[in-house]
């Protein structure tokens, strides 16, 4: 393939994303859905998988810190795969606040999100965007695993987003946000478990003077609302796709 038609494939491709396709009932969705569980759940496959949430956290930091004012300056993803953001600005102050605060709603939200938009035939967007996002964190990005990590992200995107059928991309999008839903409880879980003041509940605490218990309890109430909405959304759905 030469460079003016893989132009032309790209163009070709743009345009059919900017128009909502129609979403057959298939058994990838539900298939997809158990799997992400299935990922969640097993030790050996969740520490892999957990990279992905703790991208989107440390991204939901990032966007929501730019979008408080601050200057987003850094990146990093660790081997261990945890991960920080930095982001520069005043060190108190409601923005600081919503920029702490984002980590461990995000990943919940932007799992509910994609899965109600693929399932309206949108999956093209949300994978043209999630490209532009990453490639945006790529620039920012502090250490070399987090580099290649990111490039792994990205290119796995642009195949599924180029050359993905749309019952695949559909189920591997649903699949994907039920991954963050359902990992993103489990990070939340794993916080409050450690208690550990260095994390996101305890900087809150320190910023705002207020418990860590109760920015958790906060948290909880954030993914439980997203959790609630998405599920009230995909039970027809599902039930229709397994009755077909």
């Amino acid at each position: 393939m030469d460079w003016n038609s893989l132009w032309q494939l790209l163009q070709a491709r743009f345009a059919a994303s900017l128009v909502a396709s129609d979403v057959e009932a298939s058994l990838l969705l539900p298939v997809a859905l158990a799997a992400a569980i299935v990922v969640v759940v097993v030790p050996q496959l969740w520490r892999i998988v957990r990279t992905v949430v703790t991208v989107v956290h440390e991204m939901g930091h990032a966007v929501v810190g730019v979008l408080c004012g601050r200057q987003f300056t850094g990146f990093v993803i660790n081997g261990d795969m945890s991960g920080h953001t930095l982001t520069r600005g005043k060190p108190r102050g409601f923005g600081r606040i919503l920029t702490t605060f984002a980590g461990y709603p995000v990943p919940a939200a932007v799992g509910a999100a994609i899965a109600v938009a693929a399932l309206a035939g949108w999956v093209d967007v949300v994978l043209l965007v999630t490209f532009l996002l990453l490639l945006v964190v790529l620039f920012r990005s502090r250490s070399w695993f987090t580099v290649g990590l990111l490039l792994l992200l990205l290119v796995a995107t642009a195949g599924l987003w180029l050359w993905g059928q749309a019952a695949v991309s559909t189920a591997v999008v649903l699949g994907l946000g039920a991954v963050l839903v359902v990992g993103g409880w489990r990070h939340l879980g794993a916080v409050i478990m450690r208690g550990d003041a260095s994390q996101d509940p305890g900087v809150l605490a320190d910023l705002t003077y207020l418990p860590a218990f109760f920015w958790n309890l906060l948290f909880v109430v954030c993914n439980g609302a997203v959790t609630y909405w998405l599920g009230t959304l995909l039970v027809p759905v599902l039930a229709s796709t397994v009755l077909h």
